[in-house]
């Protein structure tokens, strides 16, 4: 990796800026383990009112988040940390003012900043492009098809329906970009080739956006961050931050994802499912893979960039921890039209609890509930019902049997197995929490599964900016 920062003594921190949580965790740099982890939901959505399709969040309350996390970590220990590595949710994208995207505050001997001058973030679930407004855009020069919620799609979407509305920024960039480009008050946003390609328009072979491409269909190509090498440094802090010194060497910022992977992967035959909001299985491809020069939108399986010019393996789905919080959110609506409150986390409890009891069940849950990106139409359905298998245990039972069932349609175990892959595992908070989950993926594919409940982005993007030297 291009300019690997030397954390010999201290700590490494570890962000995560997540679909519904913020991350942190402090890596010693010495031993390379976790000393302290800490998360905060973001309770940052953005309900539409005109755009039922639309799925944004608030900066704001996501670096409030971002505060709370930071405000619980040790405080000598944040005066001793060496390099701050950042990640976060990927295709995804946010709007900002160089110059003025965000505001040092110093209170109570804290320094910390807040947006100023930023757009909304507009999501990878974002469902404003249509099929039709996609089969519209030019074709791209890459081996990855673009999909609604990519930064670029977002944009084009913009360009024809809020014009004016892009006029007002001068960088762009995903929310972790936005966050390493204020720690070190970057003239130009910056973002890594894992992030870069999960905005479509970008060749991971050459490593650049297909610039003219995009100049002629009229997309506001200054808007780009500048593509640098994954693992690079960015910058260096501009000011202190949470008592960590001024000029501490921060990462550009890395893909969620990838850092999952590189958190737990640890042998060639190793496969990872990981699985919070939604949910990716992946394997490393050899050394000498080369992707395709044009995509395949009817495959399930995508090759996404990872490190020193290798590749992963991805059934990418949209369809993963939010299929249950869907159903609990089900189950508190109804409830409350009774007249009934029960917190969603016992909610939760109980369904875990009911299915543990039914281990088995013939009701068939299909859960494709936000569609796929290579199969935009698909939905969610249940068959199979009858009067024996409508108790809670067997729903709850089906509905995770069709979370990981549809994770092997897309990537089926005997292509796993051709890939010489031996094992899973299992990582993200959706899958840590939930047993019957586990039992599920254990029931669908024949391999032996090692479920890491300590395994996440914060820690794996910590890990790639430990290098001793």
């Amino acid at each position: 990796m291009a300019a690997s920062v030397s954390c010999s003594a201290g700590f490494v921190l570890g962000v995560d800026l997540g679909t519904t949580s913020v991350k942190v965790v402090l890596l010693d740099a010495q031993s390379k383990t976790v000393t302290d982890r800490c998360s905060f939901p973001s309770n940052s959505d953005i309900s539409s009112t005109s755009d039922t399709h639309a799925k944004e969040q608030d900066p704001a309350l996501i670096m409030a988040a971002l505060d709370q996390c930071m405000d619980a970590l040790p405080k000598d220990k944040l005066k001793k940390v060496k390099c701050i590595g950042v990640c976060g949710q990927m295709h995804g994208i946010v709007l900002w003012k160089s110059k003025s995207g965000c505001e040092w505050l110093s209170e109570d001997e804290i320094v910390r900043f807040i947006p100023k001058d930023v757009s909304q973030l507009v999501t990878w679930q974002d469902g404003r492009c249509s099929a039709d407004f996609l089969s519209s855009l030019p074709k791209p020069d890459s081996h990855l098809s673009v999909a609604t919620g990519f930064g670029c799609a977002t944009i084009f979407w913009y360009m024809k329906h809020r014009p004016e509305f892009l006029s007002g920024f001068s960088d762009a960039g995903t929310i972790q970009d936005y966050v390493v480009s204020m720690l070190c008050s970057l003239d130009k946003c910056v973002i890594t080739g894992q992030n870069a390609a999960s905005w479509g328009y970008f060749n991971t072979t050459s490593n650049k956006w297909n610039t003219q491409i995009l100049k002629d269909a009229g997309f506001p190509v200054q808007l780009l961050p500048v593509v640098v090498e994954s693992g690079a440094v960015a910058g260096h802090t501009s000011s202190e931050w949470y008592g960590i010194p001024a000029h501490t060497a921060v990462g550009a910022a890395l893909g969620d994802f990838q850092c999952s992977v590189y958190s737990c992967m640890t042998d060639k035959g190793d496969a990872v499912l990981n699985m919070s909001t939604s949910a990716q299985l992946t394997f490393g491809m050899p050394a000498e893979f080369t992707p395709p020069n044009s995509p395949d939108p009817l495959s399930p399986v995508a090759y996404f960039p990872y490190f020193h010019g290798s590749y992963l393996a991805v059934a990418a789905s949209l369809n993963g921890g939010n299929v249950m919080a869907t159903f609990v959110r089900m189950l508190d609506s109804w409830m409350k039209e009774f007249g009934l409150e029960v917190n969603e986390s016992t909610i939760y409890s109980q369904l875990i609890q009911s299915a543990l009891a039914q281990p088995n069940t013939d009701l068939t849950v299909t859960t494709a509930l936000l569609g796929e990106r290579h199969d935009p139409t698909s939905s969610a359905s249940v068959s199979q019902i009858s009067p024996s298998n409508l108790s809670l245990g067997h729903v709850t039972r089906a509905v995770c049997r069709g979370i990981i069932e549809n994770m092997a349609t897309m990537m089926p175990p005997q292509s796993l197995r051709a890939a010489g892959v031996r094992r899973i595992i299992g990582s993200g908070s959706a899958l840590s929490c939930n047993t019957v989950l586990q039992q599920e993926v254990e029931r669908v594919f024949p391999f032996p599964v090692v479920h890491g409940k300590d395994v996440d982005s914060a820690a794996g993007v910590a890990m790639v900016f430990n290098h001793q030297t």
